[in-house]
């Protein structure tokens, strides 16, 4: 099936946003992909106010997710994209969500709050406590993780060992020396993990980098864009999965119990 990552400059309003978002979902639609990844924490940016996205939180029937979930009726693509959601006053979560046929078919709390490199995701952010779920795409179970989640390995390998084919990654990956390499290889090493598909998307802003990435379960870019908005698109193929796991059994020959949360 062809699986898609759609990485832009979020804009400090959430209108402009939903815009951008529902063009990437007609096209990756029209172009026949099954599932878009987008990246994170799409409701507002601005470089002068760093604590924008949480001050425009909206709750998930708000505006911006209305006119995302009035797009996915139109089709059978998968859409998966984070927003905040208030929590307490001057508070948020860091929610992803994956839509299709209108609905919500699964949610899930960023578990790893970014509070490296002078950042503190945590000053606004609450993080979640549940291991995300496995959703259906297309018959390829798929696990879901958010930006800062990649640098730790345990999320990945118990997706994949639960069943999971293919990983998402909505991202804002924030620049600064050595974050690049940090982002491509912590993705070819998290498909390498698992042997499962990798589809991050990233914010292409002033402070982040882009660079969204479909990566084979060889650890192979398949396809890759840069710092400008651009849809990716790729194959993930079920039959390639099941041949390369066969000569690289990582998950079978593991000699760890399952990772668990704390």
């Amino acid at each position: 099936m062809i699986i898609a990552a759609g990485q832009f400059a979020v804009t400090p309003y959430w209108e402009n946003n939903a815009r951008i978002c529902v063009n990437l979902m007609a096209q990756a639609a029209e172009r026949g992909a099954s599932l878009l990844v987008l990246p994170e924490a799409l409701l507002a940016r601005h470089d002068d106010d760093p604590d924008l996205s949480v001050k425009s939180a909206q709750p998930l029937d708000g505006g911006f997710l209305t006119r995302l979930r009035e797009e996915s009726q139109n089709n059978d693509l998968t859409t998966v994209l984070t927003l905040h959601v208030p929590s307490a006053p001057g508070r948020a979560v860091n929610t992803l969500v994956a839509l299709r046929g209108g609905e919500i078919i699964a949610q899930y709390a960023k578990l790893h709050l970014y509070d490296a490199f002078s950042i503190q995701e945590s000053r606004r952010v609450d993080a979640g406590g549940t291991v995300p779920p496995l959703i259906d795409v297309n018959g390829m179970k798929t696990g879901l993780m958010t930006c800062y989640d990649l640098r730790f390995p345990e999320l990945a390998i118990a997706h994949a060992l639960a069943g999971a084919e293919i990983l998402v990654l909505p991202a804002a990956w924030v620049r600064g020396p050595l974050k690049e390499h940090h982002w491509s290889t912590l993705l070819a090493a998290r498909a390498l993990d698992t042997t499962c598909y990798v589809v991050a998307a990233g914010e292409c802003g002033s402070k982040n980098i882009g660079q969204s990435r479909i990566i084979s379960p060889a650890g192979v870019t398949l396809a890759g864009a840069a710092d400008a908005p651009q849809l990716i698109l790729a194959d993930a193929d079920r039959a390639e999965l099941e041949q390369f796991r066969s000569k690289l059994p990582v998950l079978r020959n593991r000699k760890f119990a399952p990772p668990q949360l704390l």
